[in-house]
C-alpha cells in the first residue's frame, strides 16, 4: 500500500510514542511519514501604558517588547527544528521513509493543508501542557478528532508491540467503517481481534456483532465476540485490560450534535480510561 501518514510531534514526553507508533504503522503498511510541528500564534500583550509613562518610555518599551516577540519566534523555530530533527532520527533509525514540516498557525488549518493526501493522523493522546494526574486528554487531541475526516491513531504514553486488537462495536456506521477498514488493511495482517458490544444483549445487537466478526473472518483474521454488561467505557476498558489488548479500535464522534454529545462523551471517557493506543474512525 502506497500512501503516507501525517505525525504530530511536539516536544512532549508523548513525542517518541508517536513516533514509534507511526513506524509501526509504516511498517506494516507500507506508508511514507510526515512529521509536522505546529507552532501557535502566541503574542506578549504588551497593555496600553499611554496614561502612566511618557511618550519617549512608551516608544523604548514597545520596541524591546517587539524586540523579544522576535527573539521568542526565532527560539520557538529553533525548538522546532530540533523536535523534528530528533523525530526522525527515530523514524530513519527503523528504516522508515520520513519527511519533515514546520509550520507558524492554527494546528488544524496546517494539519489539513498536510494531511490533504494523507490516509491517517498520528497524535499523543495528550501534549506538552497535559496535566498527567488529572489524566485529561490533550486539547489539540479533542480538536483534531472532531475535526479529521480520516482515521485517526492515538499514541499512548509508551509504544509496545501489538498484536491483540480489541474493537469497540456499537454497531454504527462509524464502527463498521472501523471493521471495514481492518479488514482491507495490512496493517491488520497476522493480528488478533476481539470484537465488544456493551449493551443489552438482543437478536439484533448478536447479529451486528457476528457479521462485523465475519467480515474480518472473511480477510483471514482470528475474531471472536463478546457482548458486555454494564456501562459501556468502563466495561470496554476491563475488557481490554482483562484480555490483554495492545490496542483498541473504535468508532468516534457523531456529526449531529445531539449525536456527538451522546457519542463523543463515550469517545473521551473510552480515550481517558484507557492505557492502550487507540485507533479512531470518523
Amino acid at each position: 500500500m502506497s500512501g503516507k501518514l501525517v505525525a504530530l510531534v511536539d516536544g512532549s514526553e508523548y513525542s517518541r510514542s508517536v513516533c514509534e507508533h507511526a513506524a509501526w504503522l509504516s511498517a506494516r503498511s507500507g506508508r511514507s511519514v510526515e512529521l509536522l510541528h505546529v507552532i501557535g500564534r502566541r503574542h506578549a500583550a504588551t497593555g496600553d501604558f499611554s496614561g502612566a509613562i511618557a511618550l519617549g518610555a512608551r516608544t523604548a518599551l514597545l520596541e524591546e517588547l517587539s524586540e523579544l516577540d522576535a527573539r521568542m519566534g526565532r527560539l520557538a523555530q529553533n525548538r522546532g527544528r530540533a523536535i523534528l530533527e530528533d523525530a526522525e532520527a527515530i523514524l530513519k533509525g527503523q528504516g522508515i521513509e520520513v519527511s519533515s514540516r514546520l509550520r507558524i498557525g492554527d494546528l488544524l488549518v496546517e494539519l489539513q493543508e498536510a494531511a490533504a493526501d494523507a490516509d491517517m493522523v498520528v497524535i499523543g493522546k495528550r501534549g506538552e501542557a497535559a496535566d498527567f494526574a488529572k489524566g485529561h486528554l490533550g486539547s489539540n487531541l479533542e480538536r483534531v478528532a472532531r475535526a479529521a475526516d480520516r482515521p485517526v491513531f492515538v499514541a499512548s504514553r509508551a509504544f509496545k508491540p501489538i498484536a491483540k486488537v480489541l474493537v469497540a462495536f456499537d454497531a454504527g456506521a462509524s464502527a463498521l467503517k472501523a471493521v471495514d477498514h481492518m479488514s482491507r488493511s495490512p496493517t491488520a495482517e497476522g493480528l488478533s481481534f476481539r470484537l465488544v458490544f456493551a449493551g443489552a444483549e438482543t437478536d439484533e445487537s448478536r447479529r451486528a456483532l457476528e457479521g462485523a466478526a465475519a467480515i474480518l473472518e472473511g480477510a483471514g483474521l482470528a475474531v471472536e465476540t463478546a457482548i458486555l454488561s454494564g456501562a459501556p467505557a468502563s466495561s470496554v476498558v476491563e475488557d481490554a485490560e482483562r484480555w490483554g489488548a495492545d490496542m483498541m479500535v473504535m468508532g468516534a464522534y457523531g456529526h449531529s450534535r445531539i449525536r456527538s454529545m451522546i457519542i463523543g462523551s463515550v469517545t473521551e471517557e473510552l480515550l481517558r480510561g484507557c492505557r492502550l493506543p487507540v485507533f479512531l474512525f470518523r
